[in-house]
Order: C-alpha cells, then sequence, then structure tokens
C-alpha cells in the first residue's frame, strides 16, 4: 500500500463518503479515505435509512445551498442507478405565535424572494389535504412539492462504492491518531503506520477535536445525544410516501418525522432533544424522556401515526455555537481542512463533499460558503452563547 497520496479523507459517513467520490473522479488512486470503524456503523450521524431533504429555509444562504444540492444528489442517482430521493412534498408547521428566525414566516419570505413555489396554509386547510393530522385553529403551515428524504446508508455506501471504482482507497478500522503539518503537505499518524499528503480533509463529527487537538486547536463544538423512533402503526395506508409528507414542527421545541421508509413503520424525533455528551461518555441507550416527550406531541397532534415502538436509535450531533456549519481551514494549517455537520448537513452532503474536493484541489470554491468560515464571531467569541433551536442567528 502506498504511504503518499495527493489527499487523504478522514471520516467516511455522509459528508467524508462524498468527499472521497468527488476526490477520486479528479485524483483517481491518489485517493486515501480512512474509516475509524467498520463503513456503515452506528456510532456517529451518518447511518439510519432516512434524513429529510428541503428547499424550505429561512436564510437565502441555506436555499442557495438547496438547488445545487439537489442537482449533484440526482446525478448521483443517475450514475449509480440507486435510487437515493424519495419526494413526499414538505410541511413545516407551527403554533401561531412562533417568532424564532427560522419560523414559517422566515422560511416564507425566502423562497418567495428567491421564487421557490410554495403554499401557506392554516390548520384547516391541513388537515382537509392530510387528515392524519389534528391541529387546532392556532397553528399555521407551509407546503414546498420538493421536499423528501435522502436514503442515508444508501447514498453512503454508493459514494464509497464509486469511490472505489474511480481509483481511490477506502479503508475502514484504521483510526488516525495524529495530524501534523510538515513543509508543504500532512502526515496523518495511524496504528497502521504514517500517511502523506498534499491535503487532509476532516469530517470526523464528533471526533473533529480529538484530531484538531492533535493540531494544539480545539472548537467550541458540541456534542449532544440524540435519538428518532420508528413506529409500527397499523395505518400502513395513511402514511405512505406518495401519501404524507416530511413534516417539521418549528418552535423552540422542535420535532420532525418521516412517512414510511426504510421499515415498515413511521419515524419521528426531537431536534435537540437530547443530553449533551462525548464520544466517551455516550451511550446507546434510548431516553425514555426525549422518547416519551415525542410521543406525547404525536398523541396530540398525529395519533395515527403511533403504533407499537418498533425500535429506537441513537446519533450523535456536533454543532457550532450558532448551529451553522463549518467548512474551512484549520488556523495556520492551510492544507488541513474541516468540515462541521451541525447536526443538520446530510441533505447537503454530496454537495459538501464536491466542495471539499475543490477546496483541497483548487484551494477554493464558487458555491457559496463564506458564512461558515472558522474564524466567524461563534467560533472566536467565548463569551458566545449556544442557541440550538428555533432562536439560532446565522452570523458573519
Amino acid at each position: 500500500m502506498r504511504q503518499r497520496y495527493d489527499v487523504i479523507v478522514i471520516g467516511c459517513g455522509g459528508i467524508g463518503s462524498a468527499a472521497a467520490y468527488w476526490l477520486a473522479q479528479r485524483a483517481g488512486a491518489g485517493v486515501l479515505a480512512l474509516e475509524q470503524f467498520p463503513l456503515g456503523h452506528d456510532r456517529g450521524s451518518s447511518q439510519d435509512h432516512s434524513r429529510i431533504i428541503r428547499r424550505s429555509y429561512h436564510d437565502p444562504r441555506y436555499i442557495a445551498l438547496a438547488a445545487p444540492a439537489y442537482d449533484l444528489w440526482h446525478q448521483l442517482e443517475e450514475e449509480s442507478g440507486v435510487r437515493l430521493l424519495v419526494k413526499t412534498g414538505g410541511l413545516d408547521l407551527e403554533p401561531i405565535g412562533t417568532n424564532g428566525i427560522k419560523d414559517v414566516a422566515h422560511c416564507a419570505a425566502s423562497m418567495l424572494q428567491h421564487g421557490i413555489p410554495h403554499e401557506e396554509l392554516d390548520g384547516r386547510e391541513i388537515m382537509y389535504r392530510w387528515p392524519q393530522f389534528r391541529l387546532s385553529d392556532g397553528v399555521r403551515g407551509l407546503f414546498q412539492a420538493d421536499s423528501g428524504l435522502v436514503d442515508a446508508a444508501k447514498a453512503n455506501a454508493v459514494h464509497v462504492a464509486l469511490a472505489r471504482g474511480y481509483g481511490a482507497q477506502v479503508r475502514d478500522n484504521v483510526p488516525v491518531r495524529v495530524l501534523r503539518s510538515v513543509g508543504d503537505g500532512v502526515e496523518v499518524v495511524t496504528d497502521e503506520g504514517v500517511f502523506a499528503a498534499s491535503h487532509v480533509v476532516v469530517a470526523a463529527g464528533a471526533w473533529t477535536n480529538h484530531l484538531l487537538r492533535t493540531l494544539d486547536v480545539e472548537w467550541p463544538l458540541t456534542v449532544t445525544q440524540e435519538q428518532v423512533t420508528y413506529f409500527a402503526t397499523p395505518h400502513l395506508l395513511e402514511f405512505a410516501p406518495d401519501r404524507f409528507p416530511i413534516w417539521i414542527w418549528r418552535a423552540p421545541e422542535e420535532f420532525y418525522g418521516f412517512p414510511i421508509y426504510g421499515e415498515v413503520a413511521t419515524k419521528a424525533g426531537q431536534d435537540v432533544g437530547g443530553e449533551e455528551v462525548t464520544v466517551e461518555t455516550r451511550t446507546f441507550t434510548p431516553s425514555t424522556t426525549t422518547r416519551d416527550r415525542l410521543v406525547r406531541f404525536l398523541e396530540a397532534h398525529i395519533p395515527r401515526f403511533l403504533g407499537p415502538e418498533l425500535y429506537t436509535k441513537t446519533c450523535l450531533y456536533t454543532m457550532p455555537p450558532d448551529r451553522h456549519f463549518v467548512i474551512d481551514a484549520v488556523p495556520a494549517h492551510p492544507r488541513i481542512t474541516v468540515v462541521a455537520d451541525a447536526g443538520h448537513a446530510f441533505k447537503f452532503a454530496t454537495l459538501f463533499g464536491k466542495i471539499l474536493s475543490e477546496l483541497a484541489l483548487d484551494g477554493q470554491t464558487d458555491y457559496p460558503i463564506d458564512s461558515f468560515r472558522a474564524d466567524r464571531v461563534a467560533m472566536v467569541d467565548p463569551s458566545f452563547p449556544p442557541i440550538f433551536r428555533n432562536e439560532a442567528v446565522l452570523s458573519a
């Protein structure tokens, strides 16, 4: 096995596998991707059947990324022959009076500004079209027809398979211990030897600071243990993907859910409903408190969504203080580019993989990522208050 590469990718979850794929298209056998656990593992944030994809965003900077993300997912489907996107339509719901930065009014205004078709609905209109919901007159909603889901596990596997087809080496069960900037390159120290590259891409999720600390750098990243629950509803037809949309309840206590996909069950969770952890202290034991909050919400608003609990599974969020991505070089280490997913990046995974490939090979990208710099206020000001829910503000 060769010891020197053009680019080494660390982490083969959603974004890392995508980076390996896009890099391999241009650099072929000059790409090495390293995963510390078996491929497809459930220790991070990229496993499971489904992730939401949508054009409905409160901020035009996200809307600007959504269009190319959709395009690139479709390209990946065409190249692989594997269906990765399922269009279900999407509902953003909220109690009237919600006033966070991500509320329905901000989403509607951003989409109107960018010519994205959508419908604003009151509670009665929503229940007429989707009688599965139980909503009061104090609820409003926003429907966008292009929303749906990305098959996360299949997407990761497709990225890896195609990367290998272009000549990349993808190796699992190889943890990285140390990163070192050396001259015009980077050394990557593993249990199987030291590998060198002109550039390194770090897509390590909750393990990001473990690697940054070897460079005497630490970012203000909060890791939480989150969970989703699959419910074996007996009302299967009502929650088929062509009859029921993905949905997000936009409030400081935010919930989200999916129609039946991947399992013969519906799926839902609470966004940022878990406790702060580290990769050493996290468990794989679901929180009954978090699950009970979710069940109470569903009992009140989508009662037939429920059924016997098929299972609940955990994952990790890795969030900067402002809950927005980081895509940037490590200060003083220009040949090491890091991405922090902020707990909501999977819908952009293949796009971020392309962006990371351009940063590694070209030193720049034309995609609008200036807002995700590592030197923004939220990342460098210790007094910046972490805001992870619907109050979050995008800082420059």
